[in-house]
């Protein structure tokens, strides 16, 4: 129930939010037989935390974590405005698309203040141990939500550079001792602004420590950084090794289907448009057929047109009413493919794999 309750209020927070950098919520859909809800978020190719473990340092280039850092404060920013405490911010949450635009997510533990609340005064903190403030950790039964997550943001941008975190214990306990103490060093290759940035971040009294105005301020988020070192790049999938991660459902029906992979020539040729004409493959749809195609499979059909015999057909069989399409030097250059490929692969229904598709209103009704 509790995480019902989580779940829900994020949905309300996502619902009122819009903003480039925080993850937008598409659809919800509720299924009541098995008593589950389903989020439907926009579509994030990477996370952070999965591209810092990518490589072998464990961090970004300076230039590259200076970059998603400004994102991440414009959010933050946002967030703020709106009322809302984040209370988690971290690199598991902060997910990247493919132009490489960061986006905050997981909002289940965040927290909208009353509208006409006085300050930005918080009680209770569910976020991830290794980013929460001494204040917290300290045990204390109020405090700022907004340091809260300045905080945290100044942990995330000590990891994202150095692959470090200020504080580290054996356990829970020992390392909320060490936060609670506030002792903590800053390696020396991060340079004086960063050291400064990140001291100010990582302050332990809340009143001392930046707003996000300081921040803004700082000459090193003003500073514009020179591309010294290779860029991070978001690590292939690891099903597809797909190193650019691309939303299709092909592989899926292919894999559905039985059907046999193509040669590699066809897969540069996935779709070509003409007008309205799309070449599909690997799955029968509505369109236009080579009659040969047909014949194969047991069904007759007279040869219409120079050159192929082609007819336009629907889903059910049916012919349409409409003028037959020239044939192409394309389309005859893969009939003679067609040929080869259905007979090695007689488990294939229906038409060829590059079939012709058209609108179903062209269609007969029956």
């Amino acid at each position: 129930m509790i995480s019902v309750k989580w779940h829900t209020r994020e949905i309300q927070l996502l619902r009122r939010l819009r903003h480039k950098n925080i993850i937008q919520l598409v659809e919800v859909l509720y299924n009541e037989e098995k008593q589950k809800m389903y989020m439907v978020m926009e579509y994030c190719v990477c996370g952070m935390q999965e591209m810092l473990d990518s490589v072998d340092e464990k961090r970004f280039p300076i230039f590259q974590a200076h970059g998603y850092f400004c994102q991440l404060l414009d959010g933050l920013e946002y967030l703020h405005s709106q009322g809302i405490v984040h209370k988690d911010i971290k690199p598991g949450n902060l997910l990247l698309t493919t132009d490489g635009a960061l986006r905050i997510s997981d909002l289940g533990v965040a927290e909208a203040l009353h509208p006409f609340a006085e300050d930005d005064t918080c009680c209770t903190s569910q976020g991830s141990p290794a980013f929460q403030p001494p204040e917290i950790a300290n045990g204390l039964d109020t405090f700022s939500g907004f340091k809260v997550d300045i905080w945290s943001a100044g942990v995330t941008l000590y990891n994202i550079t150095t692959s470090l975190y200020p504080f580290e214990g054996d356990n829970i306990y020992k390392l909320f001792e060490n936060i609670g103490k506030g002792d903590y060093s800053v390696p020396e290759e991060c340079g004086p602004l960063l050291s400064s940035l990140l001291r100010g971040m990582l302050e332990y009294d809340p009143e001392k420590r930046f707003s996000i105005q300081n921040i803004r301020q700082h000459n090193w988020v003003r500073k514009k950084h020179p591309a010294t070192e290779p860029l991070v790049p978001m690590p292939p999938s690891a099903d597809r090794r797909d190193a650019w991660r691309s939303m299709t459902v092909l592989p899926y029906l292919e894999h559905l289907h039985g059907y046999a992979d193509q040669d590699d020539e066809d897969d540069d040729e996935l779709f070509y448009g003409d007008g309205e004409i799309i070449y599909s493959q690997g799955f029968t749809m509505t369109g236009r057929v080579h009659e040969d195609g047909l014949e194969q499979n047991g069904h007759q059909g007279g040869c219409v047109g120079p050159g192929l015999g082609l007819r336009t057909l629907c889903v059910n069989g049916t012919e349409t009413d409409q003028d037959h399409y020239p044939t192409t030097s394309r389309t005859r250059s893969r009939s003679e493919r067609l040929s080869s490929s259905s007979s090695s692969n007689p488990s294939r229904k229906g038409v060829s794999t590059y079939s012709r598709i058209r609108k179903l209103s062209n269609c007969k009704q029956q």
